[in-house]
C-alpha cells in the first residue's frame, strides 16, 4: 500500500526518545505517508506564517485553548480559569500531567516565555493582546496570570488562535530566543514528536507518536477537544507535482494528500480505496491589495474605480471553473463568519464599466503604470493576475503583468519604491478563511500607522473600530462593529475579496475517523 520502512524497538526507541511509543511484537507499527501544499522549509511556527509551517506545529505542539468546530474558544492545556468580575485579570490553572517530548513538565515559565514569543512575532492578534496587558507572570508551577492595563474581551479567542503564527507552548528554554531568530531545537507537548535526525528541509520530515501525551477527554472537534494520534509514525514527504501526487495517493504510495486541485478531483473520486473530501465551504478566498504609498492607489478615487471594474465570477470561472467547489462571495471577514455581510461588495455582480470609467476619469488618473505581480509557479492562483489586468485595461488603466515565482514575489511585495523602483501595485493571494475571519486578525484591514503588511493601508476611523472591536464584551456590540468595518472597507478598499472556494484533501479511506477541521490534522476522536 505504501513505500513505509519499519524500524525495530531499539532503532526506534534510539531516535524517538525514551517518551516515544514503541510496538510491541505482537502489535505491528503503522505508518503513513503524507503530502502538503508546499515543501517544509522552516520548523519555527513563530518565525514564518507558512501554512505548511503551522501544519507541522500541530503535530508537534500543544495550545492553552483551541477553537471547536462552531468557533468557540475550549480549553486545551489548561484545566480551569477564572475571570475578575471587571474582566481585567485572569488566572489559569494547567492541567496535571503535561509533559514534553525530552520529558520535562510543563509549567507555567514555559507558557509564558512562549506567549511573549508569539506576543512579538504575531503583528496581528499577539501584538494586540501584548499591548493590552499590564503583567503576564507565572504565579505558581501550573499557574499563571494575566492582568490588563485596558479592556480586551478576546482574551481566550486570542490564545485559541488557530492560523499562523499559532501560540504553541515550547519550553522557557526555546521559547527564550528573540521571535526574529529561528529556534535550533523542536520540542513540544503534542501527539507527536518530531525526528530531528530525519529531517531534510525540503524534502522529508518524520514525526512518532508521543506516548506521554494524555489527550483531554472530550470529543475531537475541529482543533479542540481529544487529540489521539492517528498512527505510530507519520512521514511528509514532498511531491511537488499535483499529477504526479495524485496518481501517487491512486497507487498507494502516499496515503494523504492536503490539496487536491479542482481539475484532478475526477481522477479520485472512483478510486477504489480513496475518499475526497471538502475542508468545508469557503475555507479559502482569493484576495487582491493594493498598494496604498504609491500612485496611482494612493487616491481613493482611483481605487474604487478599479473596485468597480471587477468582478468575481470572472475571477472564480477562470481559476476554479467548478460552481460546485467555489462560492461568489463579498464579505470581508469571509462568508463562514457569523458576522458575514456583503455589504458595499460591488464585485459580486457583474460591473458597470461605464460607471468605473466614469469614476476612473473623475479621480485625476493621469495614466500611472499599474505593476501586477504574477505568480506562476503556484497553480491555485495562477490564473488570478490576469483577470485583474483585463478588468482594469477594459476602464482604461495602463497595466503591467509581471510573472515571477511565489518566493519572489513574497519579497518583491514588500518593496515600498514606485514602481519605475522595484515596486508594485497590485498583488493577489490565496488565504485561508482562517486568517481572514478575525475582525482584528485580519492583516488586509490593518489601519494602525506603521502596519507591516504590504499595502500600508493606514485608516484611523479602520484601526478604531478594530480596537473597539477587541474591547467590546456582547455580541450584539461585535456585531455593530462587524458591520461598520465591512463597510470601511469598501469605503476605502483595503482589499478585494476575490471569492471564496473549498479546498480538498484526497485520502486512503482507512483514515476517515480524522476529525474534520479547515486543515489537516492528524488525530482522532479518545473512544
Amino acid at each position: 500500500m505504501k513505500r513505509s520502512f519499519m524500524f525495530s524497538a531499539a532503532m526506534f526507541l534510539a531516535v524517538a526518545g525514551p517518551l516515544a511509543a514503541a510496538p510491541t511484537a505482537s502489535q505491528a507499527e503503522t505508518s503513513a505517508k503524507f503530502v502538503m501544499h508546499a515543501p517544509l522549509r522552516v520548523l519555527d511556527p513563530i518565525l514564518t506564517s507558512a501554512y505548511v509551517t503551522r501544519n507541522h506545529g500541530y503535530l508537534v505542539y500543544d495550545t492553552l485553548f483551541s477553537m471547536d468546530a462552531a468557533g468557540r474558544p475550549q480549553p486545551q492545556m489548561v484545566e480551569s480559569w477564572k475571570v475578575s468580575e471587571d474582566g481585567m485579570a485572569y488566572t489559569f490553572k494547567l492541567r496535571p500531567g503535561l509533559v514534553f517530548h525530552d520529558g520535562a513538565p510543563v509549567t507555567a515559565d514555559d507558557v509564558v516565555a512562549s506567549l511573549q514569543r508569539w506576543e512579538a512575532g504575531d503583528a496581528t492578534i499577539g501584538n494586540r493582546l501584548k499591548n493590552a496587558t499590564a503583567e503576564l507572570a507565572a504565579s505558581g508551577a501550573d499557574t499563571f496570570t494575566l492582568k490588563l492595563k485596558t479592556p480586551y474581551g478576546l482574551v481566550l479567542e486570542s490564545l485559541a488562535k488557530e492560523s499562523s503564527p499559532v501560540p504553541f507552548i515550547m519550553p522557557k528554554r526555546i521559547a527564550s530566543a528573540p521571535a526574529s531568530q529561528a529556534i535550533t531545537e523542536t520540542v513540544g507537548s503534542g501527539p507527536y514528536r518530531f525526528v530531528q535526525a530525519d529531517f531534510q528541509a525540503g524534502v522529508k520530515a518524520t514525526y512518532v507518536k508521543f506516548a506521554g501525551y494524555v489527550p483531554r477527554k472530550e470529543p475531537a472537534s475541529a482543533f479542540a477537544g481529544g487529540k489521539v494520534a492517528k498512527v505510530d509514525r507519520l512521514e511528509l514527504v514532498n511531491i511537488p507535482d499535483s499529477q504526479t501526487a495524485v496518481n501517487a495517493l491512486r497507487n498507494g504510495e502516499i496515503d494523504f494528500l492536503e490539496d487536491v486541485p479542482p481539475d484532478l478531483m475526477p481522477q479520485l473520486k472512483d478510486a477504489k480505496g480513496i475518499a475526497l473530501k471538502s475542508y468545508g465551504k469557503n475555507s479559502n478566498m482569493f484576495t487582491l491589495r493594493m498598494n496604498w504609498l504609491q500612485a496611482p492607489f494612493n487616491n481613493v478615487k482611483v481605487r474604487r474605480a478599479a473596485l468597480a471594474a471587477l468582478y468575481q465570477q470572472d475571477y472564480l470561472d477562470a481559476q476554479i471553473g467548478d460552481p460546485e467547489v467555489y462560492q461568489v462571495c463579498g464579505a470581508v471577514l469571509t462568508c463562514v463568519s457569523p458576522y458575514a455581510s456583503e455589504e458595499g461588495a460591488t464585485q459580486i455582480k457583474a460591473p458597470d464599466l461605464a460607471h468605473a470609467r466614469k469614476l476612473l476619469k473623475e479621480s485625476g488618473y493621469a495614466g500611472e503604470k499599474v505593476v501586477v505581480l504574477h505568480p506562476t509557479d503556484l497553480p491555485i492562483f495562477a490564473n488570478i493576475a490576469p483577470v485583474t489586468a483585463q478588468a482594469l485595461r477594459s476602464i482604461g488603466m495602463n497595466v503591467e503583468i509581471q510573472s515571477m515565482d511565489w518566493a519572489t514575489l513574497l519579497s518583491r511585495r514588500s518593496k515600498k519604491e514606485g514602481v519605475d523602483e522595484g515596486g508594485w501595485s497590485i498583488f493577489q493571494s490565496n488565504m485561508s478563511s482562517l486568517d481572514l475571519i478575525s475582525a482584528v486578525g485580519n492583516p488586509n484591514l490593518d489601519g494602525r500607522a506603521g502596519t507591516t503588511y504590504p499595502g500600508w493601508t493606514h485608516d484611523e476611523v479602520m484601526d478604531s473600530l478594530r480596537n473597539r472591536f477587541a474591547a467590546a464584551r456582547s455580541e450584539d456590540e461585535r456585531r455593530e462593529l462587524a458591520l461598520a468595518i465591512q463597510r470601511r472597507n469598501y469605503e476605502q478598499v483595503m482589499y478585494v475579496p476575490l471569492g471564496g472556494y473549498s479546498k480538498f484533501k484526497g485520502y486512503n479511506a482507512k483514515f476517515a475517523d480524522l476529525v474534520d477541521a479547515p486543515i489537516p490534522l492528524f488525530w482522532t476522536s479518545p473512544k
